[in-house]
């Protein structure tokens, strides 16, 4: 196993040295040198989970060095490990032709085995050394396939963008292992989670544990590493970049912030503060960049605030204590994500000779902007919107684990299941059809299978990374809030919604006072949305003015 474990990083790092060497002689054939590798790589990568299942999850490393240069295969790592090589073997077999009239074809492909070697140590490495050195690495050279194209002025700019941005999080990922180190006299994570187990808050700095304060340092790697809120203007002007970086970046390289969290598990089932602002900073990053996306011109745009919405709910998954579906998450969205920007070339292309959108209910109502002539008893559409998606999460979760209601985060992410499914049936009543119960059940049966599926599988990866029932419960009990606060916040979410929906159904039938006025906000409302909330204007504003005050400095120090 420690010689599997080596060998996953080591052959895309032995084919970069390969086609950097070698480059004229290889010409064309570093692609085929490249491909050929990532397949060995996918390979060894599913044998290293097959062991891990075989051997129920125990954890396996092999050090080069004392306490430092760890590499662990364990249910993470393992599962990490096939999905970054899996994508980075489709992604390089998309390259192949889609690269061939690039300058520097040899050079991408390096830069590309390189990522991927970065990668894989990234999420083996078993001490904090190894780690930063991966986690900084993978921000360096995402820069450099950022801005392969050097002849762009925009890709090179927005590439830097990303790479200052992700110096943030690397400065408080050292701050964070320099905190661990001092505390506990060692790089290995495992003898540093054994002993914050053993012995929790036993340090404190500036009248703080420990925990929240490396949790919260954490938590900012992963905020700028997963584009949160605030710090997400990088993701969505990235697109200048090729495709297949923009691909294995929302497949692989933005979800680094959930498998972060996921890593240092045991540091934050100690942080409970910590939590309730990860899922604080995801909900609103997934409904800001939700609604961003909607009102973008641009395709690979759209998909990078996509991407910022889906990276909101990964972190808001791991804020209410649901690390294991994080993870599930994260992969369901790489796999995904990947193939829509593989495909965005095809689909605008496509678009540009014809639409392709077959006339029915869709789009009639989509495009054109009108319903159906047949309308449902609103009472009966009503009573099927709010009763039944909540009878199929609650009978699908209840066949698989029946404890899952008693823990707070398990009803925040039946909330928003029920929230999702009503508003798609909500939706699907405003459609209207000559058949409508035949496509409400369609929905409902499509419903019903997509969440059982996804809760078995979510709960098979829950004991998969987690075996230990308690560390379970210790993950639960850390995001859970006082039950007077959680009734709250429960009672206001689902006011605002039934408000919502009741304004919508008033709105339609033209019974409000002050239309016009609605009207009038609801365009303000969209051209403020429009201009991404002038976050990009303001800090591009406060670049220019720290460059004037710079300059202004140099001239009254009359530096030379």
């Amino acid at each position: 196993m420690g010689q599997l474990i080596i060998l996953l990083p080591a052959l895309p790092i032995l084919a970069a040295l390969i086609n950097q060497v070698f480059s004229r002689q290889l010409g064309a054939q570093a692609a085929r040198l490249s491909v050929s590798t990532a397949i060995v790589t996918f390979v060894l990568a599913v044998v290293v989970l097959g062991n891990v299942l075989s051997s129920g999850g125990a954890p396996n490393q092999i050090a080069l060095g004392g306490t430092w240069g760890i590499l662990l295969a364990d249910p993470l790592s393992s599962l990490m490990a096939v999905l970054i090589s899996g994508i980075s073997l489709i992604v390089r077999i998309y390259s192949v032709r889609y690269m061939v009239e690039e300058r520097g074809y040899g050079r991408f492909f390096m830069l590309l085995d390189l990522m991927t070697a970065s990668l894989l140590i990234m999420v083996a490495a078993g001490d904090l050394i190894t780690l930063l050195v991966a986690w900084h690495l993978v921000g360096v050279l995402l820069y450099f396939l950022l801005g392969f194209d050097t002849r762009s002025a925009t890709a090179s700019r927005y590439a830097f963008w990303t790479l200052i941005t992700y110096r943030i999080g690397d400065m408080a990922m050292v701050l964070a292992a320099a905190l661990l180190f001092h505390a506990y006299g060692t790089w290995s994570l495992s003898d540093i989670f054994t002993q914050i187990s053993e012995n929790p808050g036993a340090h404190q700095y500036f009248g703080f544990a420990l925990e929240e304060v490396v949790g919260m340092l954490l938590a900012v790697a992963a905020f700028a590493r997963s584009a949160q809120f605030l710090l997400h203007t990088w993701l969505p002007y990235t697109m200048d970049g090729p495709s297949p970086v923009s691909a294995l970046m929302h497949a692989g390289i933005v979800n680094a912030g959930g498998f972060l969290i996921n890593r240092f598990a045991p540091v934050f089932i100690q942080t409970d503060t910590v939590l309730h602002i990860l899922f604080a900073v995801g909900l609103a990053t997934a409904i800001i960049g939700s609604v961003l996306m909607l009102t973008q011109n641009d395709i690979k745009k759209a998909l990078g605030y996509s991407t910022m919405g889906q990276m909101g709910f990964m972190i808001m998954e791991c804020g209410v204590g649901a690390f294991s579906l994080a993870i599930y998450h994260l992969i369901a969205h790489g796999l995904f994500k990947g193939t829509l920007f593989l495909s965005a070339g095809s689909v605008i292309n496509e678009a540009r000779q014809h639409d392709g959108v077959p006339k029915q209910d869709l789009y009639t109502f989509v495009v054109e902007r009108r319903p159906a002539i047949m309308r449902q008893p609103w009472l009966v559409m009503a009573g099927i919107t709010l009763a039944v998606p909540i009878v199929i999460l609650i009978l699908a979760h209840w066949m698989v684990a029946q404890d899952f209601f008693q823990k707070q985060g398990a009803i925040v992410l039946l909330f928003f299941g029920w929230v999702t499914g009503a508003q798609l049936l909500f939706t699907t009543y405003r459609m209207g059809s000559q058949n409508v119960w035949r496509l409400v059940g369609i929905v409902i049966i499509s419903f019903a299978v997509i969440v059982l599926g996804y809760t078995l599988i979510s709960h098979a990866f829950d004991l998969f990374l987690y075996p230990d029932s308690a560390f379970r419960s210790q993950i639960h009990a850390a995001a859970g809030i006082d039950v007077f606060w959680f009734d709250v916040l429960v009672v206001l979410t689902t006011a605002i919604i039934v408000s919502g929906w009741v304004l919508t159904y008033y709105s339609e039938q033209n019974r409000l006072w002050g239309q016009e006025q609605l009207n009038y906000l609801w365009l303000s409302f969209y051209a403020l949305v429009s201009r991404e909330f002038y976050l990009t204007d303001l800090y591009a504003w406060c670049a220019r003015a720290m460059l004037k005050t710079a300059a202004r400095m140099n001239e009254l120090l009359r530096w030379r």
